[in-house]
This record gives structure tokens, sequence and C-alpha cells, in this order.
């Protein structure tokens, strides 16, 4: 959950990490640090608690020129986020330095022996004990890669790391081992990073290592060993994102506009995956048979956090479709369980990054029990991609925010194309059916559109005037609405600080209704689909709920469908969407909570794309 960049090339070495440590900044801001190698040979080291912002006054004031070199940003795990603790750590000699992104499990352990053999620790970190085990294995002449090689033998737990040695010129030594590493090939240049935004600047040709790889970049290229000292290919792939996508782009934070990018997110998403002439969805990254598909019996999804909402929405999607059933888990619970997983069971991998540590092993326990896997993603090449037996592509584009908004709604319309793909190789899809679905999908984009025109006319910054200065919210739905009730409540807790919670309105009676009173605002989802008659029933049960509300003095703010009658005479605040089937409704459904979330923020002063404690990419449990 750190950020990491590395850099070798004719460039000046501290304004490229520095930059790509800004792109990086939503990885982790607890503390910063960078550690360059001057042209007479000497390592400098700079280092600031808090923001990158910090770090970029300490070099102000204490300026540096170097060749090659590392730097960080820290999301902290062990330690206070303190500028002792900050990275990059040294070695007693001062010679060897080490950047990290991740938990070394045995680190007591091995602190204990170093200490026994005479090395010295400054920090509270786990992070340092890396530098020193180098320094042990760098005697002799080592070269840094050999003894970095011969250090992760000893290590337990999960890391990227990053290393270089003054002793060893124009020599970065990266390894990988869980979380993200990503190596840039420039001209003449070469560069590491946790993420892909960091490298977008300077090269689109880049390659993501894998568990067990250890990369030595050099002025001549880039070399990659696994951890008996073979060599490895890994071939270098082309990443399509545009360097100004990761820009804010006269908007006021990333976050806003990653908002008003959903409707373009949708679309690269189905772009050339439907014909609205047929119907027919292609999955043409699947190395799942159509066959194979037909013999499923069963759904698993695994996600975490905003994918997890994601994935209950498809649970609703993927019955409805494709009559099969399906079971959605936490993916930090999944192995711990013991699950029930055969050839016959499809399980569903959703993680915007592709690198999320529970979902990856959530994955990694589906393949061992012999149950194919297909990755919902935003990041071809990472490692849920690599190891799925297939994989629907999210084209949301860099998400820089923290809290997810676009690569959300771009999970719920891969999951949305799953669901018709099953349900037409299963046969439960009609070709009229599939006709019509995909022509509606088509459709959302431009509603999505419409929706966000209503932020331009003030309706959320005036609802967010009026309610900012609560302390709990409750938001309810029921159907595939519950799901979106949950990620909108997320929303507004990530950002804003307040306490929220997403409940099945059919449960208001069952223990809900006690908390409600003219301080607990209740945004209720009421959406309807005048031609599908479930649909109909669960507006009408859910008038009766803002009616309960209203009727215990609670504050309603309704999502409706256009031309709402009922609805809105029982409420206090309504935003109407344009009309939409059931199934899609989530994707229009989720923006009205986006940017209620934002706007509240944003009046309350929070940061709302770097909101405390958290970090955008978990890639350890």
């Amino acid at each position: 959950m750190c950020g990491i960049v590395g850099y070798i090339g004719p460039k000046r070495v501290v304004p490229v990490i520095i930059e790509g440590l800004r792109k990086l900044e939503y990885r982790g801001y607890d503390s910063a640090g960078i550690a360059v190698v001057t042209k007479d040979g000497k390592l400098e080291i700079r280092r600031a608690a808090g923001k990158l912002r910090n770090l970029e006054e300490v070099i102000a004031k204490s300026p540096i020129e170097g060749t090659y070199g590392i730097g960080h940003t820290r999301w902290a795990t062990h330690g206070r986020p303190t500028e002792e603790n900050a990275h990059p750590h040294r070695d007693c000699s001062g010679q060897i330095v080490v950047v990290h992104n991740g938990i070394i499990e045995n680190y007591l352990e091995l602190k204990e022996q170093l200490q026994r053999e005479g090395h010295k620790f400054v920090t509270e970190t786990d992070t340092e004990i890396v530098a020193h085990l180098v320094e042990k294995h760098s005697a002799n002449n080592t070269p840094l890669e050999e003894a970095v090689r011969k250090s992760l033998k000893e290590l337990r737990g999960i890391y990227a790391l990053v290393f270089l040695s003054a002793k060893e010129p124009m020599k970065i030594v990266a390894a990988r081992l869980g979380p993200p590493s990503v190596i840039g090939i420039g001209n003449g240049e070469y560069f590491v990073a946790s993420d892909i935004p960091a490298l977008l600047e300077h090269t689109r040709d880049m390659f993501f290592l894998a568990d067990g790889d250890i990369a030595v970049l050099t002025r001549d290229g880039v070399k990659v060993m696994d951890h008996d000292g073979r060599t490895v290919e890994r071939p270098t792939q082309h990443v399509a994102w545009d360097p100004i996508m990761v820009e804010k782009g006269g908007y006021k934070h990333f976050m806003q506009k990653e908002i008003f990018e959903q409707p373009r997110a949708v679309r690269d998403t189905l772009l050339g995956r439907i014909s609205q002439d047929t119907g027919k969805i292609f999955l043409d990254e699947m190395r799942i048979s159509e066959q194979q598909f037909r013999t499923f019996e069963n759904v698993r999804v695994v996600a975490c956090g905003t994918s997890w909402h994601a994935g209950l929405a498809a649970k609703f999607m993927i019955e409805r479709l494709a009559r099969i059933p399906v079971e959605v888990d936490y993916g930090s619970e999944f192995r711990y369980r013991d699950p029930i997983l055969d050839s016959k069971t499809l399980t569903v991998c959703i993680s915007q990054s592709g690198e999320t540590a529970d979902t990856l092993a959530a994955q990694r326990e589906a393949k061992l029990k012999g149950s194919p896997t297909v990755a919902i993603c935003n990041v071809m090449g990472s490692m849920i991609t690599r190891e799925a037996a297939g994989t629907i592509p999210t084209h949301a584009g860099p998400e820089i925010g923290v809290a997810s908004t676009k690569a959300f709604t771009a999970q719920l319309t891969a999951l949305f194309l799953l669901a018709g793909y099953l349900g037409q190789v299963r046969g439960k899809v009609s070709s009229d059916c599939a006709i019509k679905l995909m022509q509606e999908i088509t459709r959302i984009p431009h509603k999505m559109e419409r929706v966000l025109q209503t932020d331009e006319k003030g309706v959320y910054e005036n609802l967010a005037r009026q309610l900012f200065r609560y302390s709990d919210f409750l938001y309810l739905g029921r159907g595939i609405h519950y799901p979106i009730a949950l990620e909108g409540a997320l929303k507004l807790k990530e950002i804003s600080y307040i306490h929220a919670e997403g409940y099945p309105a059919g449960e208001m009676k069952h223990g809900p209704n006690a908390l409600i009173d003219e301080n607990l605002p209740v945004v209720v989802l009421a959406t309807r689909d005048e031609s599908d008659p479930d649909s109909m029933t669960r507006y009408e049960k859910s008038v009766s709920n803002i009616q309960e509300v209203k009727a215990r003095d609670g504050i309603v703010i309704t999502i409706a469908t256009e031309n709402d009658r009922l609805a809105r005479a029982a409420s206090d605040h309504i935003i109407e969407l344009p009309p939409a089937p059931e199934l899609l409704s989530p994707l229009l459904e989720i923006i009205p909570l986006q940017l209620l979330a934002y706007h509240i923020a944003v009046r309350r002063g929070c940061d709302v794309d770097q909101p405390r404690n958290l970090a955008k990419s978990v890639t350890v449990e």
C-alpha cells in the first residue's frame, strides 16, 4: 500500500522520482523519502513525516543531485509515521538502502539474530532488517543482486522491495512477492514503481514482475531472475493509458474528475464486446470454452470493499439472467473457511488493481480446489489477470482517488456482460431479450451524463449544506439496490468520516427503526422499472419504508425514477433518475450517492482524495 519509484537514466533523478511519487501518493501519505547517489558516489537521503510536500520542503532547504535513486511514500504498518521510520532505510555502513511495500512477518526474529551479530537498528520498522540482511550477505564483494537473493530466502511475509548500493554505481535491484512491482522501459532509461501512473509521463512500455522475480536495472537494460538465480523472460506490454488521464483536468479533486469520467469508463468497457444487432456478447480474453461455461453448476464471487459490493450486485444479475446460484464472499474471509469448490464452480475474482492481497489469496484457493477463475480487473498484466483462466478488463483508466468511483461502475458493467454471456451460452436468455438488453446498456452512458448534469445545477452542493453536520446516516435498498445502498454508505464514511450504514429496506422493522429520529438522514433507493412487475412491487414497498421513516421524524432523501409521485410526496428531498431496466439501474443510482458523499466531505473540509487511514491498493492482509 506504499508508493515506490526508482530511476536510472540521463534525466535529473530527483524531479523524476518526486513526480512519480506524486502520482502514487494515493497509495500512502504518512511519510516520504528519497535516496540518490551523487556523481561523486556519495549516498544522500532526505525524508519527512506527513505528505509528500513536506519532503519537497526538506529537499528545497537541503538540495540533492544524483545520477540514480529510489523514493517512497509510506502507509504505516510497523512503526509510527515519523521521519525516523520513513523509508528509505539504511544498513550499518550507510551504503545500502531499501524501500519496501508489504510486511516482513519474521522481522523480530531476524532483528534479534542480527543484533546478536552486531547490527545496530534505529527505527521501529520491519523494513530496516532487510537492509541489514543485505549488508550481511554483501561480504566479500558479493554483487547486490546476489546479496538480495540470499536475503530473500530468509524472509517470511510479502514484499515489493527496491535496493541500491553506493558501492555498485548505476544499479537498482527490485524484488516482488505479493505487492505489485512494475518495470518501465524507456529510451535509454529504466524505471521501477509500485503502480503504472508513476511511469506514464516517461513510457508506456512496461511489465509487471511476477511473484519470486528479482529485477536488476542498469544503464544497459533490465534483467530478471528467479530466487534461484535463473534468468526468466517477462514480455513487455504497451499500456494504453494516457498520462493526461492521471491529471485533474480542471476538477477540484481526482474523485470529482473520476465521478464525471464514469460514462466514458462504461462506454470503453463495452467497446467491442457487444452486438446491438444480434445481442451477442463477446468475451475474447477467455480460456474457458462455451461448453465449460454450460457445465458450471454454481458461481462464487470473491472481492473486497467496493468490489465486494459490485459482486453483490452481480449475484442478482447472474441469477436473473443465467439462472445459476451465486454466492458472494469477502476475499479476506474466503480461504479461512475451507470453501467447498470443484471444477463445476466458476470463481469470479474482482479487483481494481489486480493486486489485492486477499482477493489473490482467494483466487489461489479456488484454483487449488479445481475451480476455474475469471478476473474482473482494471489492470491487464497484473497478478490476478495472469493467474485467471479468463479476464474481462474494465477500461476505467487510472483511478487516483482512494474512494473508488469509476472503477466500481466499470466493474458493474463487466459483471453485467458476464451475466448476459452466461445466460446466452446456457440458453437462458432469448435472442429478443439479448438484443433488448444490449440496446439498453448502450443507452446507459448517456443517461449517466444526464444524471451528472444535476451536479452542475448545484443540487448536491445544496443538499450537502443541509446535511453535513449530521453524525449518522442510514442507506436503504431492496434487491439489487441493496448493494448500492452499501456502496453509498461506504463512500460517505470513507471520505467524510461520518458513520453510515447500508441496510436491506425489508429489515427496517427488525431493529433499525429504533434508530430513527429527527437527527437521522435516511437515503432510500426507490427507483422503478415499470415493465418489471417485481420491480414495481419492490418500489411500492420502498415507499412504505419512506413513510415509516417520516412517521418517526426521520429526514428522507430519496433516489427515484423520473415522474415519481408516491416517493416524492413522502420525501424531504428527491433526486430523479432516467428510467432504466432493473438490472442496469445501479449504474445510475450510484452517481447521486457518490456526489452526495463528495460534496458533504468537501463541506466538512476533509481530504477527499486521500482520506485518513486509508490507501488505494490493499496489498497486505
